[in-house]
């Protein structure tokens, strides 16, 4: 009885031997392979925009001084927040000093003078009524009274102007903001209206900068103007935070850029606490698109061959087929399908990674709550109809 299974064995084995590779192959042929598959989703997705924005000023400009001279005293230190109307830096006075008071001067010895030259008139216009003199000596009295009144006129204009150079020499806060650190030092030469001393900016609000493509920028310029849009714009930090405060459009550059085919928008944002810093980097993203008749896909469905995206396709016939296909955005758990699926496909996103068409399967169908699919990665998870599986 032994002899007889160990024949048997050996006889096994060389039929094996002999062709046995195409059979076993065979068989695993007709044998189906066990996949899950979803129905392709069809749907208004929600679209969320993602972008890299740097914090900047709302308004930003250099103080300088209205005088030349010195700085001789600093009211303020770098960073610091002022208000508008702030005193920041003292300027070197003296020298204006001294010109309100010769201007002063000036100005009293012109009046005199003024006031001379009108008793002179007076005396002439009574010496020409009793004809004690001529007409032309009356008309030259009149136009040197003429001439002291400009010249008084011309002192005082000169006394204003010291004046203000005088006050001019106390530096006040153009606006409201924070001092950046680039504040000068006491002994500084300031030339008028050229030496940057300071610069001072809005901290609260503050724009949020971005560049979007014109394919972008053509979308959310459509689904603002629908009444019904509610875009939600927030930011992330460079730590991973959320920002607690949502932002808002506020500015968009009016070209685009040449070379890069982008255009700015700027975002307004709160910040009363100051914790956002100019120059600072975050992630804008910007919710409350939609998609309408969005073709969707799981992602967990995709392959990569030679520079292609190909799905499998669990056909009516249950045996499988390879499509390629074209991707648009990603959202969430699901890419955007342009081309190469129809809506009432189902395609494998479990259980089948050879890409080869003809394939017998045993297809077990599943739903995006099934699979934890989703739109974003913190919402809940998104629970589709599926139609076909009833």
């Amino acid at each position: 009885m032994k002899k007889l299974l160990a024949a048997i064995c050996a006889a096994g084995l060389l039929i094996s031997g002999c062709g046995g590779e195409e059979a076993q192959e065979e068989a695993f042929e007709d044998f189906p392979t066990r996949v899950k598959a979803i129905k392709v989703l069809t749907t208004s997705a929600p679209l969320t925009l993602s972008y890299s924005g740097q914090v900047v000023d709302r308004d930003e400009m250099n103080v300088q001084s209205k005088v030349s001279g010195s700085v001789v005293e600093k009211y303020v230190k770098g960073g610091q927040d002022v208000v508008e109307g702030q005193r920041l830096f003292k300027i070197d006075d003296r020298q204006y000093q001294s010109a309100v008071l010769q201007a002063e001067a000036n100005l009293a010895q012109s009046q005199t003078n003024l006031a001379k030259e009108r008793v002179d008139l007076h005396r002439y216009e009574e010496l020409w009524q009793s004809n004690a003199i001529s007409e032309q000596m009356l008309t030259n009295q009149r136009v040197a009274v003429r001439s002291k009144e400009a010249e008084v006129a011309a002192n005082e204009a000169i006394l204003q102007k010291a004046k203000d150079d005088l006050a001019d020499t106390i530096v006040y806060a153009p606006m409201s903001g924070r001092l950046g650190i680039d504040d000068v030092p006491v002994g500084t030469l300031a030339t008028a209206g050229n030496t940057p001393l300071a610069t001072i900016g809005l901290v609260d609000p503050v724009f949020v900068q971005f560049a979007v493509s014109e394919q972008e920028y053509l979308r959310l310029s459509r689904q603002e103007e629908n009444p019904n849009a509610q875009f939600r714009i927030s930011l992330t930090l460079a730590d991973g935070s959320k920002y607690p405060y949502r932002g808002e459009f506020a500015e968009y550059d009016r070209t685009l850029g040449k070379e890069t085919g982008t255009l700015t928008i700027r975002t307004i944002f709160k910040n009363p606490d100051g914790l956002l810093v100019p120059g600072m980097y975050a992630r804008v993203e910007i919710a409350g698109l939609s998609i309408p008749n969005a073709m969707l896909v799981p992602e967990r469905a995709l392959q990569q061959l030679l520079g292609e995206t190909l799905v499998i396709v669990a056909q009516s016939d249950n045996k499988s087929a390879v499509r390629k296909i074209t991707l648009g955005e990603k959202i969430g758990s699901y890419y955007i399908v342009k081309s190469g699926l129809k809506a009432d496909d189902w395609v494998i996103v479990e259980g089948l990674t050879n890409l080869r068409d003809g394939m017998p399967l045993e297809v077990t169908q599943v739903t995006a709550k099934d699979m934890g699919f989703s739109f974003t990665t913190d919402e809940k998870i998104f629970d589709v109809q599926q139609n076909a599986t009833k």
